[in-house]
């Protein structure tokens, strides 16, 4: 069966018509948020109301998963751990991120491009310790982040993917969803089985808005299908109601799915990314 031509080979009034769309989609969205200044960052996180914040334990399970697959999966790669934003107003550059427990606390460098490592730290687990952010429940999310350095701009590495959602699932990364997301909420109990799936709906964010993404190994080639873009946003009826239990509501312009489990890809797959900005 012949391979689908790439998005690249559209007219240009394609590029227009998706951006046209997809925003009349996200309209609501924004309309929805409240006007005014981005949140001011605050000094005492660790008081902050209704924290987004994460189990410690669990996420240096996920660290401790990335070093036991890497050598087979990404071997040359790096884990980080991301911050997303979930709101228009959420000022997601000046967030005060720490590890608290219950006799101590401490800051976590965030470094600019809203990435950061965690400490491995006995005390840490010994007082099921929490990684907090000074941002309210709902206005961010987090995702792993890792990345074979040396690919070309643009492009991404399958599996690296693929353990990031193997480690994200297993680290519990992923924010609150609607049932009527593909039962998202409920995956957490087994990672691996879900993210080994051939139609994992496992959302991935990219750097910018995007136009298409095409999967390349050797001479094969295969752009994604629009229901694998945009959150599926393109089939979902009920989008308006649904977006705001989704951790990808200010960012479905960025984000994709992608065939996991399809192992007629292999982990050396070239995954490269065409943006709404790019040059036409």
């Amino acid at each position: 069966m012949p391979d689908e031509p790439g998005l690249k080979t559209l007219w240009p009034c394609a590029r227009a018509a998706v951006q046209s769309l997809l925003l009349a989609a996200l309209a609501f969205s924004a309309a929805a948020q409240p006007k005014g200044a981005a949140l001011p960052p605050v000094t005492v996180t660790a008081q902050a109301t209704d924290p987004v914040e994460k189990s410690y334990r669990r996420m240096i399970r996920g660290v401790e998963l990335f070093e036991r697959l890497r050598p087979a999966m990404a071997p040359n790669a790096a884990l980080r751990f991301k911050l997303l934003p979930r709101r228009h107003n959420t000022d997601i550059d000046h967030i005060l991120l720490e590890i608290v427990g219950s006799s101590f606390a401490y800051a976590v460098d965030v470094n600019p491009d809203r990435t950061f490592t965690l400490p491995r730290d006995a005390r840490a687990l010994r007082e099921d310790a929490v990684v907090s952010p000074n941002r309210k429940r709902m206005t961010m999310t987090w995702r792993t982040d890792i990345r074979t350095p040396g690919l070309p701009a643009g492009t991404r590495r399958l599996g690296d993917l693929r353990l990031e959602c193997l480690v994200g699932l297993e680290a519990g990364l992923v924010s609150n969803s609607s049932p009527l997301f593909s039962g998202i909420a409920n995956l957490f109990t087994d990672p691996k089985g879900y993210c080994g799936k051939k139609d994992t709906q496992y959302l991935f964010f990219a750097d910018r808005p995007l136009f298409g993404v095409t999967l390349v190994a050797g001479a094969r080639r295969e752009a994604l299908p629009i229901d694998k873009l945009y959150a599926a946003a393109s089939d979902d009826p009920g989008l308006k109601n649904d977006l705001p239990f989704c951790d990808c509501e200010v960012l479905v312009d960025r984000t994709y799915f992608l065939p996991l489990g399809d192992r007629s890809w292999p982990d050396d797959t070239r995954v490269e990314f065409e943006y709404m900005d790019d040059a036409k």
